[in-house]
């Protein structure tokens, strides 16, 4: 007789006896006075929660990686990718590329993901080539893209021991299409973004504000106005610089000569990327939502009635103070962690200079527990959290 075993089930089993069978309990360590979590705790309760995060990861995905495929509702991912190099101490490079085509038949796109496996070759890292869902002419920035890239990342910190402040992405064509879109859109995700003879469509740069971008384009790629929309961008993103010096570094290069094929002349961008490193925690966000909306940038988080296409939030932090500077959305989530500030001391929030909050913010395990899950990212993990309401302006 056959036995079939749910895996989810056992993947639950197993979680529920990690935490019983723990060094120290879980439950005691989230034991906090009416003062919340102390540091100490906090340290403790991050690395058991961390660890189980790990074997769950462990135990639930292997199986998709060692597939190469990914697989949410009734769309799959298939993907496939390469070593290079040693890895530091830190953790590998993840490159992910994405591939050309759209708007054609399976089989013109399947050519497109091959060849786009020997495109490129970082120096050190994971070059990772997805297939992309579908076959339509918005292969790589439709609302699915945001979430196979989310979970491919979270698979990689684990199973291949990337560092989460190491991630890129760059495209060409189709891909670079995408690129223009989940850079910004996921831009906190990102160390490097890198676009490849695309079209930005209706996306903007604003949230690029921390993440480096680099832009390269046929002088000759005239189709869809290619070549002068990359102008256009590289004006748009040099205006950010220089209203905002600390943000928006950026390189365009416009290959002269050549069209939508650029002979190999945009494999500069990939050492051009592997000199940034993402900051989890900068001192300055511009966070200006697509039409794919997102509940959480850095560390800034929306619920409810406030997660809505096109808004626009600027928060900055120095020392014990944030600062909401703008905001078009009735109600702000700040995401707080002892690396930002020193939560044993008070905190004010700010909106304009006009207080909001002024404070202890307690620590508490939830929060912990909630951004684990949320990304499986151990450079993104907060332990306190204060919602505030934005005072109506005119």
């Amino acid at each position: 007789m056959k036995i079939t075993v749910d895996k989810a089930f056992l993947g639950l089993l197993l979680v529920t006896l990690l935490v019983h069978t723990s060094t120290t309990p879980i439950g005691a360590l989230g034991q906090t006075t009416d003062r919340g979590l102390s540091a100490g705790q906090t340290n403790a309760i991050v690395s058991e929660l961390w660890n189980l995060h790990r074997q769950k990861i462990q135990f639930e995905r292997q199986s998709e990686m060692d597939a190469r495929r990914l697989k949410l509702g009734e769309l799959e991912m298939p993907f496939w990718y390469q070593t290079y190099g040693e890895k530091s101490e830190n953790g590998r490079s993840l490159y992910i590329s994405l591939h050309g085509g759209g708007g054609v038949p399976k089989e013109i796109n399947d050519q497109q993901w091959e060849r786009h496996k020997q495109l490129y070759q970082p120096k050190e890292g994971i070059y990772l080539v997805p297939r992309a869902p579908t076959n339509t002419w918005n292969l790589w920035h439709q609302p699915h893209i945001d979430k196979f890239l989310g979970r491919l990342i979270e698979d990689l910190i684990i199973l291949e021991d990337v560092d989460p402040n190491r991630v890129y992405i760059m495209g060409y064509s189709a891909g670079g299409d995408g690129v223009y879109q989940i850079g910004p859109r996921m831009a906190d995700r990102w160390a490097g973004v890198a676009m490849m003879a695309g079209h930005p469509n209706d996306s903007m740069p604003d949230s690029l504000r921390n993440t480096a971008f680099t832009l390269h384009m046929g002088a000759l790629d005239s189709a869809y106005n290619r070549n002068q929309v990359a102008e256009k961008w590289e004006k748009l993103l040099s205006q950010l610089q220089t209203n905002d010096p600390g943000g928006y570094k950026h390189l365009v290069k416009i290959h002269e000569d050549k069209g939508h094929w650029m002979a190999g002349e945009d494999r500069v961008a990939i050492p051009w990327m592997a000199e940034n490193t993402r900051r989890p925690y900068p001192e300055k966000i511009v966070w200006l939502q697509d039409d794919v909306t997102h509940n959480r940038f850095y560390w800034l988080a929306i619920k409810g009635e406030s997660v809505q296409g096109r808004s626009r939030i600027v928060a900055t932090r120095n020392d014990q103070q944030i600062n909401i500077e703008f905001s078009t959305i009735p109600t702000v989530i700040i995401r707080l962690n002892d690396e930002m500030l020193n939560l044993d001391l008070p905190v004010e929030i700010q909106f304009r200079g006009q207080s909001l909050f002024q404070g202890k913010v307690k620590r508490a395990k939830a929060v912990i527990e909630k951004t684990i899950a949320e990304r499986g990212d151990h450079t993104g993990i907060f332990s306190a959290e204060l919602m505030v309401d934005i005072p109506l302006t005119n």
